[in-house]
């Protein structure tokens, strides 16, 4: 059975869209209150109006969570305003394939900024806040969700670098769910396959093809889909840590 969230936050990175937006609609239904943290501030504040619609609060924060102090800012700004933090979906992701060889490596460092170091920072900055929460009424356990993908776990010419970060979000999950176990905060690892967002639009327009000749007949998971598995993951009694969660459209194959 679920539990109840209600009066709990929530802070949802890369909500401008996608997943993160997703995200944060499915808890705010179960009664949480949402900061959301992306760098289009005009998608936010249109997202804040519709979780108000549910009868919790929002909060705004435009950021660069691959500045440092915006990303322990986030964290800051959704204590000081809700006065707790109960659950981290680290959401925000960029993906640039494309070979290894003649690579632009301003595209990897764009994408280990963000993939990886930007979510360990954030949870640093996040972690004493979920260990206090996690001492308190009333669920007495908070979470860490790391979103990841089936590039984390399955490597593919054209897509090295942006698997090795993924792979990397999965090796510090495990760390550190071995860390912060005892204290009651779960660390979960969720590796969607495809999902129609904008995540493959920044690629170059020949990437973007092979995607498509790749996932061209499949039928797509939508961003609801994974959303509604955080919100799975998140409402467990506090018994119960998923701490890995591999979701693949039916169709997909790898």
């Amino acid at each position: 059975m679920a539990e109840n969230l209600k009066g709990t936050t929530a802070l949802v990175t890369g909500a401008s869209s996608g997943i993160g937006e997703a995200t944060a609609l499915a808890l705010a239904v179960a009664g949480m209150n949402v900061a959301v943290a992306a760098r289009r501030k005009d998608r936010l504040d249109e997202l804040a109006e519709r979780l108000a619609r549910y009868g919790v609060e929002a909060l705004v924060l435009e950021a660069d969570i691959t500045d440092a102090a915006q990303a322990a800012g986030i964290v800051e700004q959704t204590v000081a305003k809700f006065g707790r933090l109960d659950a981290l979906i680290n959401n925000a992701g960029l993906m640039l394939l494309g070979p290894i060889s003649g690579a632009d490596p301003s595209e990897w460092e764009r994408m280990i900024d963000l993939n990886l170091t930007a979510l360990m920072r954030c949870t640093l900055a996040a972690l004493p806040h979920l260990v206090r929460a996690a001492e308190s009424e009333p669920r007495r356990v908070a979470d860490v969700v790391n979103i990841s993908s089936v590039a984390g776990r399955v490597a593919r010419s054209g897509s090295g670098v942006y698997n090795a970060t993924k792979w990397g979000v999965g090796a510090f999950s495990e760390s550190l769910r071995q860390e912060v176990t005892r204290n009651h905060v779960r660390v979960s690892l969720v590796e969607p396959g495809a999902v129609e967002t904008e995540l493959a639009g920044h690629n170059r327009p020949e990437v973007l093809e092979q995607i498509r000749s790749r996932f061209g007949s499949v039928e797509r998971m939508q961003a609801s889909d994974i959303a509604d598995a955080i919100h799975y993951i998140i409402s467990r009694p506090r018994r119960v840590a998923i701490n890995e969660m591999l979701i693949r459209p039916t169709e997909q194959e790898g």
